[in-house]
């Protein structure tokens, strides 16, 4: 409650910083979900980014389209003399519409995907989910419908709104709480006793009857189905949809939300959120110090990440300060509860 106490107040204490902020919260969603399949159920996935991508584009384009068609919106931005605006009761209804789109087909791609490309493991399945980042930005790239390489912009918001970055600030901000809630609730139940057991190993879970194929879907839909809300949002926040650099980012977006998850601590709760917030300050810190040479920055930190903290914030943590997460040691050993680690 702290946390979100102050997440409430931060953009009155920092106005300077809102759109950090809110991206930061973003990347707590993006941690979060890659860590429901990457780190909960051991499938290291590089195709979420699809995902976010998918989100993106079908949020604006159902806030587009349910008032002006989308390819004449599109075709106005290289001269044409149509202006297309949007009033207080258009914007918040395509919004209120276009986020639920995006989530519902993201979630949509993922159970397309999932059902093909889940039975795979391993390599073979990271390198296929690679490929499939890649895939959709070219596909993005292509289609002139939606903007094809020259991008699509967002509808531009009325004066009502406000201060824009304050008020996607708090959308993310709720979004990272219930994506935060509905993951420490779906951990302790029977699904995720299940995708752990799919992790720890996956023949005996299939010898032991579970429907795995069916398990590893559902949770990479419900991954989805959170990205595709962030996907929405973050469009939005950047006022500009690249296919390449914004929507099907792999190299940025697609490769952060393994990294945040990882320096963290994957498999655990608490690591995708520590993990996203020690990211995010380090990115903005190099940025604006470093201009010039934050991706040598970025690309130490991964390298840090892999010598010195192979599990992470968490790991490193609780392996120095057992006592901490209810564990005592004794003769060089540690013993404590046996209830799952994932709920730390």
């Amino acid at each position: 409650m702290a946390i979100v106490a102050i997440g409430i107040v931060a953009p009155f204490l920092f106005p300077a910083y809102q759109s950090q902020m809110a991206e930061l919260w973003l990347f707590i969603v993006f941690a979060l979900t890659w860590d429901l399949v990457g780190g909960q159920m051991g499938y290291n996935s590089f195709g979420n980014v699809v995902f976010l991508g998918v989100g993106m584009y079908a949020c604006v384009v159902a806030q587009v389209g349910l008032f002006y068609p989308v390819s004449a919106y599109n075709a106005a931005r290289g001269g044409g003399a149509t202006v297309f605006t949007f009033d207080m009761t258009q914007y918040l209804e395509g919004l209120a519409i276009g986020l639920p789109v995006g989530a519902l087909l993201a979630t949509l791609t993922a159970l397309a995907l999932g059902s093909i490309v889940l039975g795979m493991r391993g390599h073979y399945f990271a390198i296929c989910t690679l490929g499939l980042g890649i895939a959709a930005g070219e596909i993005a790239n292509g289609w002139e419908w939606i903007g094809a390489g020259s991008g699509m912009v967002p509808p531009n918001a009325p004066d009502a709104v406000g201060d824009l970055s304050r008020f996607y600030y708090y959308f993310a901000l709720a979004l990272a709480v219930v994506t935060f809630l509905v993951l420490r609730w779906l951990y302790m139940t029977r699904f995720g006793l299940a995708i752990n057991a799919i992790r720890d190993n996956e023949d005996k879970a299939e010898a032991m009857g579970l429907k795995t194929t069916q398990i590893k879907v559902t949770a990479w839909m419900i991954s989805a189905f959170f990205l595709g809300i962030a996907g929405g949002l973050l469009g939005n926040l950047k006022r500009f949809i690249d296919p390449i650099d914004t929507a099907f980012a792999g190299p940025t977006y697609g490769v952060w939300m393994v990294l945040m998850a990882i320096l963290g601590g994957k498999g655990t709760l608490w690591g995708p959120v520590i993990g996203a917030v020690v990211f995010q300050v380090l990115k903005e810190a190099s940025w604006t110090y470093l201009l010039g040479w934050q991706r040598v920055v970025l690309g130490l930190v991964i390298v840090v990440i892999v010598v010195f903290f192979p599990q992470g914030i968490m790991g490193f943590v609780r392996e120095r300060f057992p006592d901490w997460f209810g564990h005592r040691v004794e003769g060089g050993t540690i013993a404590g509860p046996a209830r799952k680690e994932t709920l730390r």
